[in-house]
């Protein structure tokens, strides 16, 4: 069995970005700024393991063998529509990825996902998924925009969200033991509402200026 995978991203630029983005005051044009950023040096972690082989290239003084991705197919698929917030900056590094869109909008009485649009690559069996979420709560969201993805065909699937909870952690290795969680902070836990916390609030709300 696949042993559950976590990484926690504590690079001090990350870091730093976060803790703008957790701000209340922070507003929503620097809000989306700060995201993508987040998301770009996330991407960065969770693509660290793609493999490479050697490709001869000639530089403007002598021939080289360099290394270069092997072929790696990969589809980004954000779910809508706070993960959107998420895209330019995976895109920003992967500019060759296919993207697909996981539509799902939390019950906010049962806390659990309503899935109401899907669209993704028809070559997904081809590719490794990267699914965008960016607060990883309660996990179900997550749980079925994985679930969605992995029975279009999706070779691996890894999850990068900006914060996390621990609940929200167990929920998806729990379903999906397999998939690579990739976050910025793991938090105390949720609220009431179902609200990561300390957290960073309504993502979407904050990312687009809605209430």
């Amino acid at each position: 069995m696949t042993e559950p995978r976590l990484t926690v991203v504590g690079h001090p630029l990350v870091q730093h970005k976060l803790s703008y983005l957790r701000d209340k005051d922070t507003p929503t044009v620097h809000f989306r700024k700060l995201a993508n950023e987040i998301t770009l040096l996330l991407t960065y972690e969770a693509t660290k393991d793609m493999a490479t082989e050697g490709t001869e290239i000639e530089t403007p003084l002598e021939r080289m063998t360099a290394r270069r991705i092997s072929g790696k197919k990969v589809a980004v698929c954000p779910v809508l529509r706070a993960g959107v917030g998420m895209l330019d900056g995976v895109l920003s590094l992967v500019s060759s990825a296919r993207v697909g869109f996981v539509g799902m909008y939390r019950d906010e009485e049962t806390l659990e996902p309503v899935q109401y649009y899907l669209k993704l690559p028809d070559d997904l069996a081809e590719r490794d998924a990267i699914v965008l979420d960016p607060m990883l709560a309660t996990g179900h969201s997550s749980c079925a925009a994985i679930g969605a993805v992995k029975e279009a065909g999706a070779q691996s699937v890894t999850l990068v969200c900006i914060v996390a909870a621990p609940s929200g952690i167990e929920e998806v290795h729990g379903e999906h033991p397999d998939v690579h969680i990739v976050c910025a902070a793991v938090d105390r836990g949720l609220n009431e509402r179902g609200f990561i916390v300390p957290g960073l609030g309504d993502a979407g709300d904050r990312l687009y200026g809605t209430k």
